[in-house]
């Protein structure tokens, strides 16, 4: 079965009661991971840009904002012991410290997010982490893939995912052919799909395609406060979802092609 990822990312608010009812979704419908994004701000953002202002429910500028959406090391650890028996967690850093900062744990993953991925800094830290590692392209050609890939080396990469970095992302902008050709240029490699498309169309198409990781943004309502909601799937949408690629995955079959036995009394009626 297709890997489903449910991104928290930060739809949760920086709020720990709003991330574990998003945690129960994604365990109650079936998704296999969840995925939070860890930054410093301070080497994030430059100062300039933390110190303008910008309205938000921590205060008036954007280092309130930034702040108020971040989770600590105690809130991280909450979050460990919660998904123990339920499902497993990983992150995306956007930064070397907090990739330093995820090694206290034991994630199955760690993410590249899109904006890095021709930081070869950042790369290096994330494969000296030794967690394996995930690979979003969105904002990138063919060529800074290449590039990701060399410096990380293949033994280290887990899988690669097609990525469209608008949110939302339009139906045009989708371009889900991009499986096929990441399959064709990395054959040892998964191959997946981070989807930013509102709904469910975009994401069953990936799985029509061959996507074997898929990655969506979770929301427990799309009218909460956030830039990431209006991309981002309801409860009742996950659980569609999953019932969804369910069905996909048997339809898609084998490949081989032969007379089913439900055909053959069929066959035996019509056939001359």
């Amino acid at each position: 079965m297709v890997d489903v990822i449910y991104e928290l990312g930060i739809n949760h608010n920086g709020n720990l009661k709003i991330a574990k009812k998003m945690i129960d979704v994604a365990h109650a419908a079936g998704c296999r991971y969840v995925k939070l994004q860890k930054r410093n701000i301070e080497l994030v953002y430059s100062k300039e840009e933390l110190n303008q202002p910008r309205e938000s429910p921590w205060g008036t500028t954007t280092r309130e904002q930034k702040a108020g959406l971040e989770f600590d090391l105690e809130e991280y650890w909450q979050i460990d012991e919660y998904c123990k028996d339920k499902l497993e967690w990983f992150a995306s850093p956007w930064d070397v410290d907090s990739v330093q900062f995820l090694r206290r744990f034991g994630m199955p993953y760690i993410k590249v997010p899109s904006a890095l991925i021709t930081n070869f800094e950042f790369l290096d830290a994330c494969k000296e982490s030794g967690f394996p590692i995930i690979i979003s392209t969105g904002m990138s050609t063919p060529y800074m893939v290449d590039s990701a890939v060399a410096q990380i080396g293949k033994e280290n990469i887990a899988c690669i995912m097609h990525c469209t970095s608008t949110y939302p992302t339009e139906p045009a902008e989708v371009n889900a052919k991009c499986i096929h050709v990441l399959k064709d240029n990395y054959p040892w490699a998964k191959i997946g799909f981070s989807n930013h498309y509102p709904g469910l169309t975009a994401m069953e198409g990936a799985v029509f395609y061959g996507a074997e990781m898929l990655e969506f943004h979770g929301t427990l309502d799309r009218t909460m406060y956030g830039s990431d909601q209006a991309a981002s799937i309801e409860p009742r949408g996950v659980f569609e979802l999953m019932e969804r690629i369910y069905i996909i995955e048997q339809m898609i079959g084998n490949g081989f092609k032969g007379i089913f036995e439900r055909e053959m009394p069929i066959l035996a009626k019509l056939r001359r």
